[in-house]
């Protein structure tokens, strides 16, 4: 496995269990009955997203701890892979501030706004991930 690979491995952990770790504490509050207006989403937000890069740098060193690769150098392969594995996912980040965008239209709660964008964050490292994994194994479309 190419260290590229195991990068996007382990930010795709990482991607998962730190959002499910914002979910778990704000939607805790939800479930309590705190009114959307009352619920503390800023600090928990900021707090994951800060965590994920920590946890997204520790964990590609210890992948190269446990598992050393033979070079961390990327080659044409990685590049175009992350390449077209990035576009894919971009498209979620799109769709996120065109949702958010129209949520500030309507004047949603700015709650609904920030979730809808760090979902579409979230959404779009899963799928860029995966669409990349999936390049590393069965190689590049053609198109």
């Amino acid at each position: 496995m190419s260290y590229e690979e195991k990068g996007t491995w382990s930010f795709l952990v990482v991607t998962i269990v730190v959002y499910g770790v914002y979910l778990w504490l704000v939607l805790a509050q939800l479930a309590a009955g705190t009114p959307v207006d009352e619920v503390d989403y800023v600090a928990p937000m900021l707090w994951t997203i800060g965590g994920a890069i920590v946890a997204g740098i520790v964990g590609r060193i210890l992948l190269e701890i446990i598992t050393p690769s033979e070079s961390r150098r990327a080659d044409v392969r990685d590049k175009q892979i992350d390449r077209a594995g990035e576009q894919v996912g971009n498209s979620l980040v799109v769709i996120a501030g065109l949702g958010a965008l129209i949520l500030a239209m309507l004047q949603v709660h700015w709650f609904w706004i920030a979730n809808t964008i760090y979902l579409g964050f979230v959404l779009a490292g899963i799928l860029s991930s995966l669409a990349k994994l999936g390049m590393y194994r069965r190689g590049l479309p053609e198109w």
